[in-house]
């Protein structure tokens, strides 16, 4: 086991290990200097010192420097006031370029060496002659990342269709593969505007509770199946994964149509469409 301190550089961010420093005691959310391979950041505290398994971190274990120092905090304060200004004059100068990207954010290097500037855009960018102006205006070392949609929320947060802050930008340290497959075995309307975050991409969590639905997915019979059931032979017309019933319209034999709710266990069907044989009663 290796004894780590859980860090992370960004609210919602992912969460890194490194090393404690001797003789240090950190607690949650205390902004500390940690070396990476960008050089010093500036970070917090996620959760204090804990055991892990050697499986689970990358040698060499990064330090943590030291615990954020006064002089630390007001730099990275003056930091974060500089940088709408920042952003304002990239915009002007991506203008005056003319070229077909849109700002998403800006963050100054914590050892005052650089600042970097992430962009969205639908195409390639030639964005080298605004490097040079943005290097003459700043007076200092400029990078220009371009970032896909899914990242653009993740920086700019907002709220998601559910009426939360978007999972991404609150409470989501990486992005997880979602499919369309998930919409379908949770039984949720394919329409794109009901099943994509802001990002225009599909809803992170679809894949929150995706292993139940799979499991329950593989257990229901399949929409227009024959079921048999206590009150006869009928037709499925729905399913309710988390009740785990099945709702089967039913003929009364009297020219009218029964809808009715049962517990899974309780009727009999196959796999697929394919009709049920009359031995399957028995």
């Amino acid at each position: 086991m290796v004894n780590v301190v859980g860090i992370k550089f960004k609210n919602g961010g992912k969460l890194y290990y490194f090393a404690p420093k001797e003789g240090e005691v950190y607690e949650r959310n205390m902004p500390v200097v940690v070396e990476t391979s960008k050089g010093l950041e500036y970070a917090w505290v996620a959760y204090p010192n804990r055991e892990v398994g050697e499986d689970e971190i990358v040698s060499p274990l990064k330090p943590i420097v030291r615990i954020a120092t006064q002089k630390d905090k007001d730099f990275y304060a003056e930091c974060e006031k500089k940088r709408p200004a920042a952003m304002q004059t990239c915009k002007e100068k991506i203008l005056k370029h003319g070229l077909e990207m849109k700002l998403i954010d800006c963050e100054y290097a914590f050892d005052g060496s650089k600042i970097v500037f992430f962009f969205t855009s639908s195409d390639r960018v030639d964005f080298r002659e605004l490097v040079k102006d943005l290097a003459s205006t700043f007076h200092t070392r400029i990078e220009l990342r371009q970032v896909g949609n899914r990242d653009e929320t993740k920086y700019l947060g907002g709220i998601a269709p559910c009426g939360r802050v978007c999972c991404c930008a609150g409470n989501m340290p990486e992005f997880k593969k979602v499919s369309i497959k998930m919409a379908k075995q949770q039984g949720l309307s394919l329409n794109p505007g009901k099943i994509s975050g802001l990002c225009g991409k599909l809803m992170c969590c679809l894949s929150y509770e995706s292993d139940y639905y799979a499991d329950a997915y593989k257990k229901m019979p399949k929409i227009g199946a024959d079921a048999d059931t206590a009150d006869g032979r009928g037709t499925v017309v729905s399913v309710n994964m988390l009740k785990m019933t099945v709702k089967v319209k039913i003929d009364d034999n009297h020219g009218g149509l029964i809808y009715k709710d049962f517990p899974l266990e309780e009727i009999k069907f196959k796999k697929g469409n394919a009709p049920i044989d009359d031995k399957d009663d028995e």
